[in-house]
């Protein structure tokens, strides 16, 4: 009989589990689909690019939803219950508020487990994949944006005109560059043919000119130079169109695992700003999976209340918790960046104050105590008395 009240309670929560998981990963993603969607109209990057993108990208806003679905979840699947009495039932047939929380405790641990993953691992693998498939979308950028009888100016410091390409865009004819990134003695470069080159290991794209020649004039215009070549080689910015490729070549703290991450907290010489942004996201990988756990043991004795309205005073009840928490959060790691308290202090006083509250709450309700969730609504209803009875 417990098994199977505990599979009840599991089936409660798994559903609006999944639903609000779904949703707010949803609403997330909806903030870089514009980015995305600009990939695609203006620089011609293909549907599959943008889904590889969109994949990446996931992990980094799980390891958010999967904490804040969990909280939401439990109000609601355990409000469910208490609103129906059905807790009231399993109380008077024995079943103590410590049993009740089994089925929360492996809802958490799995979320928990489910969160870990993904943040110690997934994010920065996901984080350093997205950067360089965006340097091999910007090489595709490179070849789609270069158009026949189309003067480009994409990348900086050049304008470039083709006036044939291939259906297969191997190659370029005809080409013109006019050259601007020396202010001084701005050049003019023709050339029969041109290649697009790839270089992986130092993330550039170079342009490769066969068979033309060089013409500069100097600001006076006094001075004519011509050069003629067999190749030439022009390295095309691609940062100016897609990304800053001075970022491409180490690592972010974003993009470090934690073993990462401690090797550079020990490292010498290094900025204080940069180690403590090291020290922050080394905290958060820990800390953010661990908040799981808290709002499993926050969830259960605010979930139980009885009270109408189950789903949107659940999906408000944890709406008005998860904001508080992230206010701590990012408060804390604000004051971690000027300095005035040490990283682990900023980035844990959240899961210590939620978890102190969830503690308490939970021994209380364990113990049949009352006790009264303050909310927005009581609070301006007291605040109205008082006024009213002020009066003039």
């Amino acid at each position: 009989m417990r098994k199977t009240i505990n599979l009840y309670i599991l089936r409660e929560i798994a559903i609006p589990f999944i639903m609000i998981l779904f949703v707010l990963t949803f609403v997330l993603l909806m903030g870089r689909i514009l980015q995305l969607m600009d990939l695609m109209v203006n620089k011609g990057i293909g549907f599959i690019d943008i889904a590889k993108f969109i994949i990446l990208l996931m992990p980094s806003f799980l390891m958010f939803t999967i904490p804040i679905s969990l909280l939401v979840a439990i109000l609601i699947g355990l409000g469910r219950l208490s609103g129906d009495n059905e807790i009231t039932v399993m109380k008077a047939s024995g079943i103590s508020m410590y049993q009740l929380s089994q089925p929360i405790a492996v809802a958490s641990l799995i979320a928990f487990t489910m969160t870990a993953v993904i943040t110690l691992f997934l994010v920065p693998q996901g984080n350093y994949a997205t950067k360089h498939h965006l340097y091999n979308v910007s090489k595709k950028q490179a070849s789609i944006g270069i158009r026949e009888k189309v003067f480009i100016d994409d990348f900086k410091g050049l304008l470039i005109y083709a006036e044939t390409i291939p259906l297969d865009g191997a190659y370029m004819a005809g080409v013109l560059i006019s050259d601007t990134r020396l202010t001084e003695e701005p050049s003019t470069i023709i050339a029969k043919k041109a290649y697009l080159i790839s270089d992986p290991k130092a993330l550039t794209v170079t342009m490769r000119l066969e068979s033309g020649s060089t013409h500069t004039v100097d600001t006076g215009l006094k001075n004519y130079r011509k050069m003629d070549f067999s190749t030439y080689d022009v390295n095309l910015d691609i940062g100016s169109a897609l990304f800053d490729e001075n970022k491409l070549k180490e690592k972010s703290s974003g993009e470090m695992t934690v073993l990462e991450l401690q090797e550079k907290l020990q490292k010498t010489g290094l900025e204080k700003q940069f180690l403590r942004e090291v020290a922050i996201e080394l905290n958060k990988k820990l800390s953010i999976p661990m908040s799981c756990l808290i709002f499993g043991v926050l969830g259960l004795p605010l979930g139980i209340r009885a009270h109408r309205s189950v789903k949107s005073r659940g999906i408000s009840m944890g709406a008005m918790i998860v904001a508080l928490y992230y206010m701590l959060q990012l408060g804390g790691e604000a004051l971690v960046q000027t300095g005035k308290v040490s990283p682990p202090v900023g980035t844990w006083v959240p899961n210590l104050v939620f978890g102190l509250a969830g503690i308490i709450l939970f021994i209380l309700t364990a113990r049949e105590m009352t006790w009264n969730f303050p909310s927005f609504h009581g609070l301006f209803h007291r605040q109205q008395q008082k006024r009213e009875g002020d009066g003039p």
